[in-house]
């Protein structure tokens, strides 16, 4: 097992949930306790933390605003099918190799210009050596984004890095970070992650915001809304979401573009032509577009001869 640097753990100056939770308030992101309570205790036991959830609920920001917030670093590998080491470790720059070659052939005995041209200076870093190898003050974050997306054999690339804080290139040696990157992996769960890489990580899962914090979110990122029209978006894309025709549920990114819409628009009620209208910020199907608007608008829709019951 790893010895923790406590020293390097504490050099990024959060030293309680508090201290945490105000920075991701500063960042106008609401951290409840046990995202904050998950992100901590990655940050102190210095383990990658795996973050499941549904999409659009705030996975990826997570990182984002973290890194704004201790003024670090950021490095984002985005996953995709058919990643593979050159894409995330490392790759040969074959062009300058082969230049050295040419130049220092008649110089060099083959011995010599193998480790002259298997060398870090003709290495390209890619994301996950770049993390490794990065020399800043403070430890880069390192965001692996939808690992879900990637191959299951992309997993066995990681669980190097993940349990030791190191990479392999067999030309040269084993690189070891001198600060150990902060490591968050998000999944959309599109496909089971395998038991190895959830071992080596704490874990934390995200669903959909419950109205109250939802609500809290708009009126914390569309500055301006009204309080009335804030609650009306919040109540509709809750509606939509509990509706199981439809497949892509909308996530808090999807209603925040809806909200700040609405704004733009200088609207300050939800009324049904208008929700009609611009329900493309929340459904990106037209299937479902035409399930909500012309069977189920109305009923989702909050009323607006209701009282406004927002404080």
């Amino acid at each position: 097992m790893n010895q923790i640097d406590s020293d390097k753990a504490s050099n990024i100056g959060i030293d309680s949930i508090e201290d945490l939770q105000n920075l991701f308030r500063s960042g106008k992101y609401v951290a409840d306790k046990d995202l904050a309570m998950a992100v901590f205790l990655s940050l102190k036991l210095q383990k990658p933390l795996l973050i499941e959830g549904d999409p659009g609920c705030g996975k990826t920001e997570i990182a984002k605003v973290l890194s704004e917030g201790l003024k670090t670093r950021l490095i984002r590998l985005q996953c995709y099918e058919g990643l593979d080491v050159n894409s995330t470790i490392y790759e040969w720059d074959y062009l300058r190799q082969l230049l050295s070659i040419r130049m220092e052939e008649k110089s060099k005995s083959a011995d010599q210009l193998e480790r002259t041209i298997f060398s870090e200076r003709y290495l390209l870093r890619r994301p996950l050596l770049e993390a490794i190898l990065d020399e800043g003050d403070k430890p880069p974050i390192l965001l692996i984004d939808e690992i879900d997306r990637a191959d299951e054999e992309f997993e066995g690339f990681l669980l190097e890095l993940l349990a030791e804080f190191q990479v392999t290139i067999p030309e040269i040696g084993t690189f070891r970070a001198k600060k150990r990157p902060i490591i968050m992996i998000t999944s959309n769960r599109t496909r089971e992650l395998g038991d190895g890489l959830r071992r080596r990580c704490l874990y934390l899962y995200m669903s959909y915001p419950d109205l109250n914090k939802e609500l809290e979110i708009v009126k914390l990122k569309v500055p301006g809304i009204e309080n009335k029209l804030a609650r009306q978006i919040v109540e509709t894309v809750e509606k939509i979401r509990a509706i199981d025709d439809i497949a892509r549920k909308p996530g808090t990114s999807e209603t925040l573009d809806w909200a700040t819409a609405l704004v733009t628009l200088g609207e300050k009620e939800l009324r049904p032509d208008l929700a009609k209208e611009t329900l493309s910020c929340v459904l990106k199907s037209s299937d479902e577009l035409l399930l909500v608007e012309n069977e189920r608008l109305a009923s989702i829709l909050p009323s607006s001869k209701e009282p406004n019951s927002v404080r």
